[in-house]
């Protein structure tokens, strides 16, 4: 590890010698004090990871010399906590090393949407939007429900929900995919296990300057809101769908009263859309890490199973399977989503390694 940082400590020196010739014009100057900040940082997390090692060997050292009972109970404790603070620090390192998605910092939009199963999918996207909105809340991050297509069940045949925050993407970008659910429908008489499903793709929020959008490029259409089982909440054409000409995507908003509101609220997700598209097309141009991330949020595979008679929760990206699908439908993914970020930056060190 000492290796490792003596050469960024010489270039660290270096960097700093030449930013301090009076000469250097400013283009230059950025760019030499840009690279100085990114050794000194890639520097104090190499010296941070190595300190914590040597007092995991130190503690782990005491604890199989002493005799003492009470010492010995005190040097585990030691160890465990170093061994936390060591992978922590670890992957601080990792994240430097091996850059993570440019968009990992992002709001999302979270579009939740029934497949197969007719009335139960639509009950399932009811409780995958409800288990999201609560994940945001225990993250504190904003939850609102940018669009949704009711049914008479009070389930959803789509939902877009936007949840705002730092880091949001990172955490959410992997549950795009297919969601399967097995459970006894309360309209079921028999007590029948019935499977279904609902999609889910997660589309980091773009910025408008992503995406220079023309109005000849766009079809708008306007037309009156409808409720569950196709009743009008709205006596005026304040829905709106907008067509992006050129790639064919297709996005309506009706929640808002307002023309103009539910109008700028699809530009938003429209905008979202063309990025990941956009994604999608240079991942397929690129490494083969980037496909299999795009891959792996395909709607056409399956991501995660939802057992609900024997209350269980498998995650097949990470083939993680928790007992406890009750308390996770209350918004408690935490254990899944660190599980999924840990993997993302494995894939990440293997192209690059």
């Amino acid at each position: 590890m000492e290796e490792k940082w003596s050469g960024l400590e010489r270039r660290y020196n270096e960097l700093s010698q030449q930013l301090l010739n009076p000469g250097i014009d400013n283009k230059k100057r950025q760019e030499l004090q840009k690279e100085a900040s990114e050794v000194s940082l890639l520097l104090e997390k190499y010296k941070a990871v190595d300190c914590i090692e040597k007092s995991l060997k130190e503690s782990e050292e005491n604890a199989s010399k002493t005799k003492d009972p009470e010492m010995l109970e005190l040097f585990v404790e030691e160890v465990e906590q170093l061994k936390k603070d060591l992978a922590s620090a670890q992957a601080e390192l990792d994240d430097i090393l091996y850059p993570p998605d440019e968009h990992d910092t992002r709001s999302v939009f979270l579009e939740i949407r029934a497949g197969a199963g007719g009335k139960e999918a639509a009950l399932f996207v009811a409780d995958l939007l409800k288990m999201y909105t609560n994940y945001a809340l225990q993250k504190n991050w904003g939850a609102a429900l940018l669009s949704s297509s009711q049914t008479d069940l009070g389930g959803y045949r789509e939902a877009v929900l936007h949840v705002k925050g730092k880091d949001v993407y990172k955490s959410l970008k992997l549950e795009s995919g297919v969601h399967r659910v097995q459970r006894v429908p309360e309209t079921e008489a028999s007590g029948r296990i019935h499977t279904s499903t609902a999609t889910v793709a997660a589309l980091p929020e773009a910025k408008e300057v992503e995406f220079n959008i023309k109005p000849e490029e766009l079809r708008i259409d306007v037309f009156r809101a409808s409720g569950a089982g196709g009743q009008h909440v709205n006596t005026t054409d304040s829905a709106v769908r907008i067509t992006h000409l050129p790639s064919g995507v297709v996005v309506s908003c009706q929640d808002e009263r307002s023309q103009h509101k539910n109008k700028t609220k699809a530009l938003k997700i429209l905008r979202s859309r063309l990025l990941a598209h956009q994604k999608e097309e240079h991942a397929q141009k690129t490494s083969k890490q980037r496909k299999e991330l795009v891959g792996s949020g395909m709607r056409a595979e399956k991501v995660r199973t939802y057992n609900y008679p024997q209350n269980r929760i498998t995650d097949h990206q990470v083939n993680l399977t928790l007992k406890k699908l009750d308390i996770v439908m209350q918004g408690d993914i935490e254990e899944i989503v660190q599980a999924l970020i840990a993997k993302d930056r494995q894939e990440r060190k293997k192209v690059i390694l």
